[in-house]
């Protein structure tokens, strides 16, 4: 699988290049403005491996200790199916999505609504309720 660059493309779906999109949230350069935008990072962290992201934007209830990441899963999209409130107005919203991968080979996708809340004025993942595939 390639390696993520700031030059490659966002892995979160937005037409933008890693280091302007996800990446300076990751880097810690900016923080993300929205739920939305929090999601998008998170699964970017994910194609990234940066577990120290996603558990520094987990809320401290709900953080698990650690993240091991699956050597024969690779990430392949996000489509963001709804999002509700999660605005700079807000304190708390969820995001509705689908993110694919492929396990040795084999086509799979989570189907998630996550909740986030505001902490400290940031942005974080409370949980998720997996719902089955629409």
């Amino acid at each position: 699988m390639p390696r993520t660059t700031a030059t490659s493309p966002c892995p979160c779906g937005l037409p933008a290049p890693y280091a302007s999109c996800c990446g300076r949230y990751h880097s810690g350069a900016a923080a993300a403005p929205t739920a939305e935008a929090l999601m998008r990072s998170r699964y970017s962290a994910f194609v990234v491996q940066d577990a120290a992201y996603l558990l520094r934007t987990w809320h401290p209830t709900t953080r698990p200790p650690g993240i091991e990441f699956d050597a024969g899963q690779r990430w392949q999209g996000l489509e963001i199916l709804e999002a509700t409130e999660g605005t700079a107005f807000h304190t708390k919203g969820t995001v509705t999505f689908r993110a694919r991968w492929t396990y040795q080979g084999e086509a799979d996708s989570l189907y998630e609504r996550s909740r986030f809340e505001r902490v400290d004025g940031a942005w974080v993942y409370v949980d998720g309720t997996f719902e089955e595939s629409a």
